[in-house]
């Protein structure tokens, strides 16, 4: 499975070792920068990743910035993306079976990096339900 994946300068930390997890792990990877921590403007990083899951270049989407929102703002502003900002594995699990999200973003400031791996491990390993949840994700669409 290909995951994308890409920061600001305050998620970049958490973006590499999360990029390396996914790595060990099995997937492979398209990193979208930055290449570095020097301040960087989010709303660019998240214009590439949604592009590369609309075109379904990937087949999900990780964003991190330093809250998760700015991210998770910008990210939500493409057709066809449905964003989730989850700080635990449990959202992460229902975001994916319930509203059938594509990125998941990460806040870098609010949670570790081993919580982290958990929350990408609950939303990668989790499948869309559909039934009564696809009308809804309809309705999000439309």
């Amino acid at each position: 499975m290909k995951i994308g994946i890409t920061s600001d300068h305050a998620g970049y930390d958490l973006k590499e070792t999360i990029k390396k997890y996914l790595i060990d792990n099995g997937y492979e990877v398209v990193d979208f920068g930055p290449e570095n921590a020097n301040s960087v403007d989010y709303p660019d990083f998240a214009k590439k990743l949604t592009k590369s899951v609309i075109s379904e270049e990937v087949k999900y989407g990780i964003g991190i910035c330093g809250t998760g929102i700015g991210m998770n703002i910008a990210c939500n502003k493409a057709k066809g993306i449905r964003a989730a900002l989850c700080s635990d594995p449990l959202s992460a699990s229902l975001t994916r079976q319930h509203n059938n999200a594509n990125i998941l973003n990460l806040g870098a400031r609010i949670i570790g990096d081993e919580l982290a791996k958990n929350i990408v491990d609950n939303f990668l390993n989790s499948e869309f339900e559909g039934g009564r949840h696809q009308n809804r994700v309809n309705k999000i669409e439309d």
